[in-house]
């Protein structure tokens, strides 16, 4: 890995009208003879460098002007000022071409330094098809994996746990890349802002935070409000710098770049600067910043100041300057005449790019799962085991799974023992758990994290929803996040309580962009999670309490691919569509009318993507269907399943009588087992659905 050579010629961070150093890679000498640089060698190459720099700004402050003149006319949707944050484009100089960066979306400064061109900004802009982003994303929110730009999410602060991720795998890697975080003042009283500093510090990883400290969150000031300013940070951890200076913020951030690539830990660069425009456009700061206020920020223009410090250098002269201006309105304009005649997005492409295809054809399981007698747990635990030797590439992460723990339910038992630093206790923080999966998963990992139960997925939804499930949409397939959840699911095991019986399942196949199954067997467990290793999509895996210790007295594994169901029981009377817990209650309620009735059991294994045409097929020959699923009645995926097939003329002309469901009561579920059992669906609830659609 290359690294930074000294300055060639010291600065003093409390100058402002200093020039910065510059961090060139010192060439290797080969030759006697050769002559070191005179001072006047070395005085125009750092003029000519400060004008390159200069010019970079420039083009950085000319968009921005475009878009916001675009937008008073009445051109493109939505602008977001960044005027006064230039100054953080000299952070990207210590970067090195391998160094990832988690962005902010009021980082223009930071992408363009990195090598975003204008065209680029401008494309995205406008939100055309052949944006970064294919016209899915605000500006300012794209995706340049080619220059390790992570692609930003308007939740603010939710950035920081996948870069923390990223940084664990860069360190898992022995590499000496460094992760770059960015996030605005306000966004440091997200949990997820702290989470991710806590893991940082834990395992020292190589990431640097930004903190854009602009003085507001919109219209809130933030100055009473900064856990720098509390006192909740060690002084040691986070560095003040003045982030009106281009010198300054280069200097402090090349140092901080290079302690972690040394491997000495995190840095969070606590930059102030100013916000001299709006929040966006649609916001008018003259309503809560006095014009005094306002005129004071426009004295303390980043750009300016590097202007002013480089004419009193000698760097610069006025002919230049106004060259340089001259030049760098013409580019942009130029840019974004381009960008303006280029097409949009079709139609069509908005549901492009939310999964791959999954084909388990390939991928067959190389291993059997020994019985007799196997339960869920055992066959997880031995997939599990024969992913981390075959995937070198593969961690597990979870509460309490390392040895001798090994998991609340077994599922890691053993494993932290014989692949230790791969099976690894994470903290008790889902948000963390799910966070951290995006990031390695962008550094080439293949995560297997563990979620005690479903019911605690709560404080990571915003990473599931918001990270995980809109990475390849957002991207447009640029990256990709095949990172495995699983969780205990469901009730039918007696006090549990309200927070250990959930099951949820409208919730998780609700959010588009994430795979959600639920297995009833070993078989379709261990087929579900090898199809997973093999494909680029996040899935999450139910694993039902009440039936992953039923003992099966054999296994065949195979590779099972996502919206496939399998037919329990075949039938000619009525369609009973279930899964996880439901389908051993479906299943007795059919046996109990074997004598009056003939039904069909669908286990439905997959939710999203979901089998339709095997329901359809399934309802076309029986007439009848009748759904049963633990979920809560109301918003639940059985609700959307009866919808479907009305929703179709075809579909409905097929039902010789009214569809049905059978749910949990919209309760929550009782520590008492009459309470839990007085809510869910039973053999009795079934066995009268399935004779009230046979009436």
């Amino acid at each position: 890995m290359r690294r930074n050579a000294r300055p060639t010629r010291a600065v003093d961070a409390n100058d402002s009208a200093r020039v910065a150093p510059v961090s060139a890679h010192a060439p290797k000498i080969l030759s006697r003879n050769l002559a070191p640089p005179s001072s006047q060698e070395r005085d125009s190459k750092l003029a000519r460098q400060a004008q390159e720099r200069l010019r970079s700004l420039l083009l950085i402050r000319a968009g921005d002007v475009r878009e916001e003149r675009l937008l008073r006319q009445g051109i493109g949707w939505f602008h977001i000022p960044c005027l006064g944050h230039e100054a953080l484009a000299a952070i990207a100089w210590s970067l090195e071409p391998e160094d990832l960066l988690f962005l902010y979306y009021r980082d223009r400064a930071l992408m363009q330094s990195r090598g975003v061109t204008p065209l680029e900004i401008a494309r995205d802009q406008f939100a055309t098809g052949s944006s970064s982003s294919a016209g899915r994303m605000m500006p300012l929110h794209g995706s340049y994996r080619r220059l390790g730009i992570f692609p930003p999410v308007g939740p603010t602060g939710s950035q920081c746990l996948p870069a923390v991720g990223a940084a664990w795998g860069v360190k898992l890697s022995n590499a000496h890349n460094v992760v770059l975080c960015t996030i605005g003042d306000a966004s440091t009283r997200q949990g997820e802002f702290y989470e991710a500093v806590s893991l940082a510090v834990q395992n020292q990883l190589p990431i640097v935070f930004v903190v854009e400290d602009n003085g507001f969150g919109i219209s809130t000031r933030t100055a009473d409000q900064l856990p720098f300013r509390l006192g909740i940070f060690s002084p040691s951890l986070h560095w003040h710098v003045d982030g009106r200076h281009v010198g300054i913020v280069e200097q402090a951030s090349r140092s901080a770049i290079a302690k972690a690539r040394r491997g000495d830990g995190p840095t969070i660069l606590w930059i102030e600067l100013d916000r001299i425009g709006s929040h966006t456009h649609s916001d008018d700061q003259r309503v809560y910043r006095s014009p005094e206020e306002i005129a004071q920020s426009k004295t303390r223009d980043p750009v300016e100041l590097y202007v002013k410090a480089l004419i009193d250098n000698s760097c610069l002269t006025a002919s230049s300057l106004t060259e340089l201006r001259n030049e760098a309105a013409r580019t942009v304009e130029e840019a974004y005449r381009v960008a303006e005649t280029e097409p949009g997005p079709h139609p069509a492409s908005a549901t492009l790019e939310l999964l791959g295809p999954s084909n388990p054809v390939g991928h067959d399981v190389p291993f059997h799962v020994e019985g007799p007698q196997v339960t869920m747990v055992a066959a997880m635990n031995h997939c599990l085991g024969q992913a981390l030797e075959r995937f070198p590439n593969t961690i597990l992460f979870g509460e309490d799974i390392e040895d001798p723990k090994g998991g609340v339910f077994g599922f890691t038992k053993g494993l932290s023992a014989r692949y230790p630093g791969r099976v690894v206790n994470s903290p008790l923080a889902e948000a963390t758990i799910i966070g951290t999966a995006v990031g390695l998963a962008a550094t080439g990992y293949r995560p297997i994290f563990e979620l005690q139960f479903i019911d605690y997925l709560a404080p990571g939804f915003n990473q599931l929803l918001n990270q995980a499930a809109t990475l390849r949409w957002r991207s447009n397939g640029d990256w990709t996040c095949p990172a495995i959840f699983y969780a205990a699911y469901g009730a039918y095991l007696p006090a549990g309580g309200t927070w250990h019986s959930q099951s949820n399942e409208g919730f998780w196949t609700h959010i588009p962009g994430l795979r959600v199954a639920v297995p009833s067997t070993p078989e379709d467990l261990v087929g579900l999670l090898w199809t997973a290793l093999h494909e680029e999509d996040p899935t999450l895996l139910l694993i039902p309490k009440h039936m992953m210790r039923v003992r099966h007295d054999s296994v065949t594994a195979k590779a099972i691919g996502y919206g496939q169901a399998r037919i329990v029981r075949t039938g000619s009377d009525v369609t009973v569509v279930a899964w996880g817990n439901c389908v051993e209650v479906a299943s007795q309620a059919a046996n109990d009318l074997a004598a009056r009735c003939s039904p069909e059991i669908l286990d439905l294994i997959s939710l999203a993507p979901c089998d339709w045409e095997a329901i359809e097929k399934s309802v076309s020959k029986t007439g009848r269907l009748v759904v049963v699923n633990e979920d809560a009645r109301t918003g639940c995926f059985g609700q959307t399943i009866i919808s479907e097939l009305v929703g179709s003329q075809d579909r409905f002309n097929s039902l010789l009588s009214p569809p049905l469901l059978v749910a949990r009561a919209d309760a929550h579920i009782g520590f008492n087992p009459a309470l839990e059992y007085a809510v869910l669906p039973d053999v009795a609830k079934v066995k009268a659905a399935i004779l009230e659609v046979l009436r």
